[in-house]
């Protein structure tokens, strides 16, 4: 089986900033970690492969410093590491990051066929939930989320059973592979690393990719271009070019301002007097 596990190199607790203009992540200076959820997407795939056999690819998206959380996951069993870097990924929110990792996954499954998915089921530095399921959306993976306990896995008959955290109990699903889980946390225990698995980590080759290395072909999709919920782009509101018309009231009674009011804003507004004097006749 070929398990590949979505990864995500975080700011470690509390020392996030935020940049002021582009309102995202700034990681200059600040320790990083791999994103605690991921780590029990990547356990469980490791004892996937332990079971059935296969490969374990790790992926990630970040800049080049991002390869010491794929070295991490090395170190603690997988086979491969492949991170997804390039500027035109810079500031992407989780539409354009999974955007990016589908196509990460889908050049993975050119070289060998993708059984399962593995992702956390959030990260610390945004806990949207959102990049799994996006991800599976894009590849048209059948998805289970929030996923405690994988009760088992029949490759023959592309199957698997999974407990699913839900609101007041579990659900116990049953879907087709290949398909994407997201696991909670304390759905296992982390392994040690083995002193063998650090060893090949320290000297493994980390395969990087371009946006043009993954065959992405529309960049609008990537970065702060493909990113519609930063809030710069959507929330900054545009200058108006004209100023707004002081209505002098000054002097005058309430009774008397407010005709006044009225007419100028009705003379600023024709739609509105139209609609307003059709509403009048109609009475």
């Amino acid at each position: 089986m070929h398990c590949v596990v979505c990864i995500k190199q975080v700011p470690d607790s509390a020392q996030i900033r935020v940049h002021p203009v582009t309102n995202t992540i700034m990681r200059q200076g600040v320790p990083t970690i791999i994103n605690p959820y991921d780590l029990y997407a990547l356990e469980e795939a490791l004892r996937v492969r332990d079971t059935f056999g296969g490969t374990v690819s790790v992926l990630t998206m970040g800049p080049p410093m991002a390869d010491a959380a794929l070295r991490k996951a090395l170190a603690f069993g997988a086979d491969r590491a492949v991170l997804m870097t390039d500027r035109m990924f810079a500031g992407s929110d989780t539409l354009a990051t999974s955007y990016v990792l589908a196509h990460g996954i889908m050049r993975l499954a050119a070289e060998q066929p993708v059984d399962i998915v593995f992702a956390g089921k959030q990260t610390i530095d945004g806990d949207t939930a959102q990049v799994g399921p996006g991800i599976a959306r894009r590849l048209d993976l059948n998805q289970l989320t929030y996923v405690e306990k994988i009760e088992r896995i029949d490759p023959d008959a592309d199957g698997i059973v999974v407990h699913r955290r839900a609101e007041g109990g579990v659900h116990v699903l049953r879907t087709a592979l290949p398909c994407l889980i997201t696991m909670l946390e304390g759905s296992n225990e982390i392994r040690f690393a083995s002193m063998d698995d650090m060893f090949r980590a320290a000297r493994a080759e980390i395969t990087r990719w371009s946006a043009k290395d993954a065959g992405i072909e529309d960049l609008t999709q990537c970065g702060l271009r493909g990113s519609p919920t930063v809030v710069r782009k959507v929330f900054a509101p545009t200058p108006r070019q004209e100023k707004a018309k002081l209505i002098d009231t000054d002097g005058l009674a309430p009774h008397e301002a407010a005709p006044r009011v009225i007419e100028t804003l009705l003379a600023a507004d024709r739609k509105l007097a139209d609609h307003l004097a059709g509403v009048n006749s109609a009475r």
